[in-house]
Parts: structure tokens; sequence; C-alpha cells
């Protein structure tokens, strides 16, 4: 079998499962590594795209964030801006960030996962409220409203649990 044969085989068989097992579409943005850091950790799959990315086993919803990078770093991007900043806060606390008890973060190498970190969605919202807060008020027109920010490769070993390095 050539190269080529084998990728075709392996992209087959790899939606042939996930559709089984209604996981989505693996190569739809990061999904596969969702999928793959679920498995690893023992976690449930999230069956939808928005919202938790998986359910640990305690049922609490998680958030995962992967890079290729060389550091470790995770971006938070498209980020739904709201009416007034009160709204804004509550909306990262009760929708998009607080609300998940676990944000993981991985880095991958290989195809494999090289690096594992745990922090709570309060740590994580608490490190990335003022970059928030700084972008919702800043006067810069930009085309995307959305708001985005990044926890650093210092901020993620400050504040997280190292679990595989």
């Amino acid at each position: 079998m050539t190269p080529e044969q084998k990728y075709l085989r392996a992209f087959q068989t790899m939606h042939r499962v996930c559709k089984e097992m209604g996981w989505g579409d693996p190569f739809s943005y990061a999904r596969s590594r969702e999928i793959h850091m679920a498995i690893v950790l023992g976690h449930k799959i999230s069956d939808t795209y928005s919202g938790a990315d998986a359910i640990e086993p305690d049922g609490s919803m998680t958030e995962y964030k992967t890079t290729i990078q060389s550091k470790i770093e995770a971006t938070y991007n498209g980020i739904s801006l709201q009416p007034t900043w009160e709204e804004q806060v509550r909306y990262l606390k009760k929708e998009k960030i607080e609300c998940y008890k676990n944000h993981y973060f991985a880095r991958y190498s290989n195809g494999k996962i090289v690096e594992l970190w745990r922090m709570s969605g309060k740590d994580v919202l608490d490190i990335l409220l003022p970059k928030i807060k700084k972008q919702y008020f800043s006067q810069l027109n930009r085309k995307d409203p959305r708001l985005g920010a990044k926890l650093t490769q210092k901020e993620i070993i400050e504040h997280s649990t190292c679990l595989y390095v």
C-alpha cells in the first residue's frame, strides 16, 4: 500500500469511527485533538461543536485548548461581544469561561501530547478578564468585533497543574 493509500484509509476510518460514536467530524478545526484528549483523560466527548468540549467523570463540563507551537499557550478567540461590560462579565462567567470547572491545555508534537496542563475555569477567567476588559473598552475600529485573549506559557505554568511533560 502506498503512503497515499494509507492516508486515505486512515482518513476514512477516522471519519467512520467518529460518526459511529457520535463524536462529530474529526477534521473540523481541532476536533480530532479534542477527541484524542478526551480519550487520554478518560472524559466523555461532547456531541456538539459549541459549548463544552468534554464531560469529566464527575459530570462537570470542561474546555480543551491545544497547540502545535514550540511553547504551550492557549488562545480564546471569537468571544461574543455583549452590549455592556456587566453583561460581558456575566457571559464570561456563566457561558464561556468560568462555567467550565477545568480547562486543559495540551501541546502536541508529532501527533502526540508532549505537555498537558489543567487550570480551573475561575483561574482562567481571573487571568483573561483584564486582557478582555482592555480590548472591550479599546477604541480600535475592528472588522471583527468579537473579543479574544491568550494565556501565555508563563501564566499556564504558574497557575496550572502539570499532568504530563
